[in-house]
């Protein structure tokens, strides 16, 4: 069962799509994406890029997070995020944009201290998205940008796009790339 982990909307279930469209980030990996994040949450404006049920962005807006932006072309996971967001009370400072990311991009008006992005493994799009990222403005200047990626992605371009990968984060299944401008 997917769950809010900690904060305002601690242990609040959440619904996630059924199928084999979205993957979930387990409890464990979104602990320890959240205590690697914890000093940077609180205040901040916090972007989910390929957002799925919500999870990543509603658990940063429980933990304080000024304001999240939720971007979703599948409507029906846009719509559970809005149940979501309703079930845990955080719709205020939460926007869903049912969307694809990368028209989205040009259009949202203003940078995030966070954007994480979970994109279908297959699609490959990381370094389409980190472009369009960067060409308009979308990351705050001391932003940090998280992906969460197959293991054998190979992050190597995003150096020569003017982004330092600060950490990687290694999981069974899994890793977090976290990168900085």
């Amino acid at each position: 069962m997917l769950r809010v982990i900690a904060g305002e909307a601690r242990s609040v279930p959440l619904k996630t799509l059924d199928g084999l469209d979205t993957r979930p980030t387990t409890d464990r990996v979104k602990e320890t994406l959240f205590n690697l994040l914890q000093n940077y949450i609180y205040d901040s404006r916090f972007l989910d890029l390929f957002a799925g049920s919500g999870q990543i962005g509603i658990e940063a807006l429980s933990r304080g997070a000024r304001e999240a932006v939720f971007i979703e072309k599948n409507k029906k996971a846009a719509d559970i995020i809005e149940q979501n967001l309703a079930k845990t009370k955080l719709e205020e400072n939460a926007e869903v944009l049912k969307r694809d990311v990368l028209s989205s991009l040009p259009f949202l008006g203003s940078e995030f201290d966070l954007i994480f992005m979970d994109p279908p493994y297959a699609l490959e799009i990381e370094k389409e998205v980190l472009s369009s990222i960067k060409e308009h403005h979308v990351l705050a200047e001391d932003g940090q940008i998280i992906i969460e990626a197959d293991l054998k992605r190979d992050f190597s371009f995003a150096e020569e796009m003017g982004f330092e990968i600060v950490k990687e984060k290694v999981y069974k299944t899994n890793k977090h790339v976290f990168l900085r401008s």
